[in-house]
């Protein structure tokens, strides 16, 4: 059991924790504005979570407008130093169904203009992101995923597109050309920020759908991503 306690990023259709003992609702003002919604926290099996929708329960903010800095450094003033993301994306190989996982070990870069960065207003500062996530939480949640009996991938890289728009199917298939493995929103700009926080971060990556590229297969809605979400983690 860590003695701190672990921090949980739930995507769209994970607005709570099956068994989480719940102790109290943290609201948290930050020197960036508000966190997407209150700070859950709770207990699970004995160790402290601090669980956080990242879109607000019932969905309330888009991709576009998430305050990723408010959301990280709240993380960081309640004094966590793990942070597991649950975050539901398109799949971009045949191979990654829905309903599988992946472990993500990369990120490519597809956002415009988001702020992605504590340092700013005359701070500078460099930090290496060859290998944006953290190694141990990620052998900590293949292991754990292949106990529950889950479909893992062990590796994939995730390209973060702007939204709140899926992708063209000219873009899709692009992004498949260039080797990416799974698709969405939100991911990178946390594990960037994670990183200046000093903060392990990790993601799990739930295919929800196969983006628009599959032919013979329906083209991405967001019922489809929250009814796959929803049910697999009722499931697991």
């Amino acid at each position: 059991m860590s003695k701190n306690p672990i921090g949980v990023i739930g995507g769209s259709g994970l607005y709570a924790i099956d068994g989480l003992k719940i102790i109290e609702e943290i609201k948290l003002e930050t020197p960036f504005g508000s966190p997407s919604d209150a700070y859950i926290l709770g207990e699970l099996d004995n160790q402290k979570i601090i669980f956080l929708p990242r879109h607000g329960r019932g969905h309330r903010v888009s991709p576009t407008e998430l305050n990723f800095r408010a959301n990280i450094w709240g993380f960081k003033k309640l004094g966590v130093e793990t942070i597991i993301a649950v975050s539901a994306v398109g799949s971009m190989r045949k191979e990654i169904e829905p309903g599988h996982m992946v472990i993500i070990d990369q990120f490519f870069d597809r956002t415009k203009g988001r702020v992605s960065t504590f340092f700013t207003d005359g701070v500078v500062a460099h930090l290496t992101f060859a290998d944006p996530l953290c190694p141990e939480i990620r052998k900590a949640l293949i292991q754990s995923g292949k106990e529950t009996g889950a479909t893992i991938h062990e590796k994939g890289t995730y390209l973060c597109m702007e939204g709140p728009q899926f992708s063209t199917r000219a873009e899709s298939n692009v992004y498949r050309s260039w080797g990416m493995d799974v698709i969405g929103m939100t991911n990178l700009q946390e594990a960037k920020l994670a990183r200046e926080a000093e903060i392990c971060y990790a993601t799990i990556a739930l295919s929800t759908d196969y983006d628009c590229w599959y032919e013979g297969h329906d083209d991405v809605t967001i019922d489809m991503v929250i009814a796959t979400l929803t049910k697999k983690c009722r499931n697991s």
